[in-house]
């Protein structure tokens, strides 16, 4: 989370993106496209576009009755999951280590549990990012098909 200030969010908060806005500031749309669809055909929560403030700018969260399942953050080039597991899901996820890329497995040993979970901003850069953020769903989640 140290670099967030490294990727370029949207942070115009008079001017809410609209999907065409968000595809040319992404860029190489694939990833972005193959974990929402992921998202809409398995979960039924809501996608809306919200602003998280000056920091993180326009946001698209998954939200239902009050819960989040994942927020997705648009920025130049890519884009940033974040998946906040409670701490029995974070235990779940801790003893799956092995099942999860470098890069996940490091969010999840340095990331500090806090009261409302264990924040995990992960920088979706690969193929292999976007099968993690599903597992990582799945602990939160179970998939409806």
């Amino acid at each position: 989370m140290m670099s967030d200030m490294l990727y370029k969010r949207m942070l115009d908060k008079d001017h809410k993106p609209t999907d065409k806005d968000i595809i040319k500031t992404i860029g190489d749309t694939a990833l972005w496209l193959k974990l929402r669809q992921y998202i809409e055909e398995h979960y039924d929560f809501t996608a809306e576009l919200v602003f998280y403030g000056q920091k993180y700018g326009w946001t698209l969260r998954y939200r239902k009755s009050g819960k989040t399942l994942c927020s997705l953050l648009p920025e130049k080039g890519a884009f940033t999951a974040l998946v906040v597991l409670g701490k029995d899901e974070a235990e779940k996820a801790l003893s799956m280590m092995d099942e999860f890329n470098p890069k996940i497995r490091n969010l999840l040993r340095t990331s500090e549990q806090l009261h409302d979970g264990r924040w995990l901003w992960i920088r979706v850069l690969t193929v292999d990012d976007v099968n993690n953020i599903k597992e990582l769903l799945k602990i939160k989640r179970k998939p409806k098909n």
